[in-house]
């Protein structure tokens, strides 16, 4: 191992140590961090692994001393230690960012978490994540995500909003208004495409994601495929096939009509529930 790498993990556990006399509780935050590598990464092997190769987990830790400074008025050491931290892991957390028990950042390059950001418990994230704001103003502007939120790779979640417990953020998808809890959203900007109850325990399972727009794709070129065929009974004038093309088609332009109308721009309708 580099010396600049152990002089940094050195340095990272002295101030655990500082932090810990003030804080009783950080032993065992510190030992659920480590837990919850094991849970949620079966690439894990060992603790030595988990501690001195996982970014994410270094990440957090830095966080937790940074975060400590900030709460106690000293804004520029807890800032220069989350820089450093950034600098080290990739990962950029801003000190003033409150996160909960249990949190997970899975490989972790180009993540970026806000000052205004709150992060409950069990929440996992994955590389790429943005939990922006969007305000020039000192107020509230970056997002709350509620417990057992999944955020995929490259996902942008901009804005003062909650992310409702349970959810998942499908990967490069850009949020930009309130998910409810239960939810699966996908898409620029991200629409509810699924509202359901998960199962108890964490759910990683954020890659099964309903292709709203192909499908509906699929149904328009059906349509036009069985349009095609009514111009030509037309042309030949087959009113048997014309009748019958033209009944069917207005089944499938009902279905089509459903199907849309199950979606709306801020997510899906009560009546898919």
């Amino acid at each position: 191992m580099k010396s600049k790498a152990k002089i940094a993990l050195l340095a990272t556990f002295g101030l655990f140590g500082v932090v810990a006399v003030k804080n009783k509780d950080l032993p065992q935050i510190i030992k659920e961090d480590i837990d919850t590598v094991f849970e949620r990464d079966p690439a894990a092997r060992s603790i030595p692994e988990v501690v001195f190769c996982y970014p994410g987990l270094h990440a957090i830790w830095f966080h937790r001393v940074s975060h400590f400074l900030w709460e106690k008025d000293f804004k520029f050491t807890g800032r220069l230690l989350s820089h450093i931290a950034r600098f080290l892991t990739g990962i950029e957390i801003h000190p003033g960012a409150k996160i909960g028990k249990g949190f997970f950042i899975d490989h972790g390059m180009g993540v970026v978490i806000g000052e205004t950001a709150e992060i409950g418990n069990n929440v996992s994230i994955y590389q790429g994540v943005t939990l922006g704001g969007t305000s020039l103003k000192k107020v509230k502007r970056h997002p709350t995500v509620e417990d057992g939120v999944v955020v995929g790779s490259g996902a942008k979640v901009l804005g003062a909003f909650t992310i409702g417990k349970n959810s998942k953020i499908g990967s490069g998808s850009v949020v930009v208004r309130e998910v409810p809890e239960n939810s699966t959203v996908v898409g620029i900007p991200a629409k509810v495409v699924r509202r359901e109850k998960t199962k108890e325990g964490v759910d990683l399972e954020h890659t099964k994601l309903p292709d709203v727009e192909g499908k509906v794709v699929r149904y328009l070129l059906h349509r036009i495929e069985e349009l095609e065929k009514e111009i030509t009974a037309l042309r030949e004038g087959r009113d048997d096939v014309l009748e019958s093309q033209r009944q069917k088609g207005a089944e499938e332009l009902q279905k089509i009509e459903e199907y849309i109308k199950s979606y709306t721009l801020d997510g899906i309708s009560e009546e898919k529930l």
